[in-house]
């Protein structure tokens, strides 16, 4: 299948630059997988759509405040690291820039050496290995030297770290948010429970990957990054509870599909605990196994992430739910609008 069948025009003003004020003030737009019929709505009406016994699953990751500023000690030349993934103690595979100036051996320094680092290995894409020392706890250190690695669509810094987390962010680790969840606020959660459906959580670290565009012309050819994910003994059994209830299990993002479909396949379409590294990639003509439904952004053209929206309501329905979204002025991307496809 060709990446070109999933592009579109998308105006730059579209793009969400900032987060709106309040989390649940974004628009809703609801999509019928099947008959490909659209609805318009608001966020904080998302309670209205839900059935008791239905089930919300969240991803619970916290994103890492990734990206650090600093210097070599040598020569006095700036660095920017991103971290991308712990690899063991205090080793983690990152990005650096200009990467050139990062060679096995070089030492770097940040925040007047409270953090230090030293390269011991270079990858295949240009990345770099970096061993740190300090003192004290790495994560403290990190949260009050690092800033947050926003998606490099958007230019500034937030005065809030917290708002590029979700509320009900847990486990730290991602290199990004998962930003479906950014809509949700307590109230919301609450009221759903309320109501009587089931919130259950998972974790699925998000890597840079989803930023990725799929440069491959055929969609088979893409390579997807693995990422980390892990699901506990309570939400397998709820999850699979609520299925042989006749409950739908409703996925907040593309990382708890990516999940939760994970699990699914390598369990016959049952959820068991379980934690490993994913790089399933969702397109049309995928099987799911594991979703009813999604809450969802909006998508950058030829990503694998509309690519897996399409997979679940066709490319045709989506295709049309995002030329409505373009007439409608619809905020794309992080910090934009919800759809729910159901």
């Amino acid at each position: 299948m060709k990446v070109n069948l999933f592009d579109f025009d998308l105006p730059e003003h579209l793009i969400a630059q900032v987060p709106l004020q309040e989390r649940d003030a974004s628009r809703l737009m609801v999509l019928d997988k099947k008959t490909g019929e659209i609805t318009h709505s608001a966020f904080k009406e998302i309670t209205s759509f839900f059935k008791p016994g239905d089930c919300l699953v969240l991803n619970n990751t916290r994103v890492l405040p990734a990206r650090l500023h600093g210097h070599k000690p040598e020569t006095g030349g700036n660095v920017e690291v991103l971290l991308l993934k712990q690899e063991e103690n205090d080793t983690w595979e990152t990005l650096a820039k200009p990467a050139r100036r990062v060679k096995i051996g070089t030492k770097l320094s940040f925040g007047d050496g409270r953090l230090t680092a030293e390269c011991i290995g270079e990858k295949d894409h240009g990345g770099r290995i970096l061993r740190f020392s300090y003192q004290g706890i790495f994560y403290e250190v990190l949260e009050s030297l690092g800033e947050m690695p926003l998606p490099p669509y958007i230019k500034e810094q937030l005065g809030d770290k917290e708002r590029y987390q979700t509320v009900y962010s847990k486990e730290a680790g991602s290199a990004a948010a998962p930003t479906a969840g950014l809509h949700f606020t307590e109230e919301i959660l609450t009221d759903l429970e309320e109501k009587g459906v089931y919130v259950a959580y998972i974790t699925l670290h998000v890597g840079l990957g989803t930023f990725r565009p799929v440069n491959a012309d055929d969609i088979e050819a893409h390579e997807m990054h693995a990422e980390f994910y892990e699901m506990n003994t309570e939400t397998a059994e709820l999850l699979n509870r609520v299925k042989k209830e006749g409950g739908r299990i409703v996925a907040v993002g593309t990382t708890s599909t990516r999940t939760m479909e994970t699990i699914a396949q390598n369990y016959d379409g049952r959820f068991e605990a379980s934690s490993g590294w994913t790089s399933i990639f969702i397109y049309p003509g995928y099987t799911f196994q594991a979703i009813d439904a999604m809450i969802t952004n909006f998508h950058l053209p030829k990503s694998s992430l509309i690519m897996l929206v399409s997979a679940l309501a066709t490319r045709e329905n989506i295709l049309h739910a995002y030329e409505e979204a373009v007439r409608n002025e619809y905020r794309f991307f992080s910090f934009g609008d919800a759809m729910l496809i159901k």
